[in-house]
């Protein structure tokens, strides 16, 4: 008996971790409590407490003074600290350092995230062919970057790069799993940059658990957070997403890294969009635009012209406003189609828009400006793709139903902007003198927009208006 409470007390303690956000417990559970997940709780054992940090959170609930160990380098006033260590370095791919905020930051660990087959491991290939043309800090030959996947093999990533002519002498690329063999290759060649695809399918020594579980993906993120730090390697990690969109593990790989990027787009259009969730070294409102190709990834640094299906000329049923993604500024349009009902009761169908908000603006534009929308099924969509959320399309899906129901165009080169409430006022929407700028650079000429703000935009007309009747009447000829 007493050997058997010996081997008993011997037994490692262990948790049980949510995958989905990260939520512990003592016990396995089938549903996490936190995150309302079913299936998630890992197993993993705790590693026991050791050496001066252990002994002094002892002495402090035991209200003793902590004795703490003698720094190796002293605090440094603020003021002499050397800011150069963490200015940016270009990467050569533009709307990626926009997102950035720069570029690459020394030392930095960056996350991307994305859906299967959004094309991640295609524009980090891309990023690693770009960095390993550009010439080296010390002007002798070009940067090494070494390119490691645990998810291809060797052959497949080589079909890849030479498909969109990313083939490098200076680009290195092993298939391995095993950090501790990954972290022999950066000793030996030394790259000024590391790519890590995918960190769910890294395989750290010594630590328990499959690769992708929670013990696993937190340990091989902090090794190489590790190594960032400690050599000034810039590290590029790809990371998987869950059924919801949010990055797969707990929730310590986001507070882990410097940079949470998200990489998003629709399989049926070529359009990708490149997010910024966390940024330590710039802002998170910034996106960059990306064009999927039979050769891989394109930049797409003037998208605008991706969501309009004309230039000038507006055909009836059609209106152009001026969105904002973040801080940047885009031109999109709105179609809309009115036809007679098949059915009784008339159909809403939308495409790229709030499918709530929608029929909401065409029963104000109904009882406010006296159009006969419930006789008539309306398809309401936008062009290329592009999804908007905002508000400040509302005016624009009001516009182009109304051209639709009279077959009338709305004047060329015109764009309108503003929000609709249900007493039929417009209001105003943030950032409109960028929109107008934006607008007025692709050649726009005429804006409606929401009266109340005194704006002055060269070359373009500026139009104002209170109400939704009398952004009708301006827009139309009678006016």
């Amino acid at each position: 008996m007493r050997s058997k409470v010996v081997s008993m007390a011997r037994k490692p303690r262990s948790v049980h971790t949510c995958s989905e956000c990260g939520y512990s417990s003592p016990k396995w559970l089938g549903r996490c409590p936190e995150c309302g997940s079913w299936g998630t709780l890992v197993e993993s054992a705790v590693a026991p407490k050791s050496g001066s940090a252990g002994a002094a959170a002892v002495a402090a609930v035991s209200g003793a003074v902590p004795q703490g160990l003698t720094p190796t380098t002293p605090a440094t006033p603020i003021t002499r600290i050397s800011g150069t260590a963490a200015s940016s370095v270009p990467s050569g791919i533009g709307e990626l350092d926009r997102v950035l905020g720069s570029g690459v930051v020394p030392g930095s660990v960056v996350l991307m995230a994305g859906e299967p087959g959004v094309g991640k491991s295609t524009l980090l290939l891309e990023v690693a062919s770009r960095w390993a043309s550009q010439p080296a800090a010390d002007g002798q030959g070009t940067r090494k970057a070494l390119y490691v996947t645990a998810e291809e093999s060797a052959g497949q990533v080589r079909v890849r790069a030479e498909r969109t002519n990313a083939l490098k002498d200076t680009l290195y690329l092993a298939a391995e799993s095993n950090l501790d063999i990954v972290f022999g290759h950066v000793e030996q060649l030394k790259p000024s940059l590391l790519i890590v695809d995918s960190v769910q399918t890294m395989h750290a020594s010594g630590v328990e658990g499959v690769a992708g579980g929670v013990a696993q993906s937190r340990a091989v993120t902090a090794a190489l957070t590790t190594l960032a730090k400690t050599s000034g390697i810039p590290i590029l990690l790809v990371g998987h997403v869950t059924k919801d969109g949010n990055v797969a593990g707990p929730r310590v790989l986001e507070h882990l890294v410097d940079v949470v990027l998200n990489f998003e787009g629709d399989r049926q259009s070529s359009l990708r969009m490149l997010r910024g969730i966390k940024n330590r070294f710039g802002a998170t409102d910034e996106v960059g635009c990306f064009e999927q190709t039979a050769d891989g990834i394109r930049e797409v640094p003037d998208p605008s012209g991706l969501f309009l299906s004309h230039h000038g000329h507006t055909p009836d049923g059609s209106a152009v406003t001026v969105a904002m993604d973040g801080v940047r500024p885009l031109l999109a349009e709105v179609q809309a189609l009115t036809v007679d009902p098949v059915a009784k009761n008339p159909r809403r169908v939308v495409t790229g828009l709030d499918t709530n908000r929608v029929p909401m603006v065409l029963a104000v534009l109904q009882a406010r400006a006296g159009e006969r929308t419930n006789e008539k099924d309306a398809y309401v969509a936008t062009v290329g793709g592009v999804r908007i959320t905002e508000t400040a399309t509302d005016l624009a899906v009001a516009l182009a139903t109304w051209s639709s129901l009279h077959e009338q165009p709305l004047p060329e080169k015109t764009v309108v902007i503003g929000e609709v409430g249900l007493a039929g006022e417009l209001r105003r929407v943030p950032n409109l003198g960028r929109r107008l700028a934006e607008a007025a650079r692709l050649g726009y000429e005429y804006a409606v927009v929401p009266a109340g703000e005194e704006l002055s935009v060269k070359g373009m007309r500026i139009a104002e208006a209170t109400t939704l009747r009398e952004a009708i009447n301006l827009v139309s000829p009678r006016r």
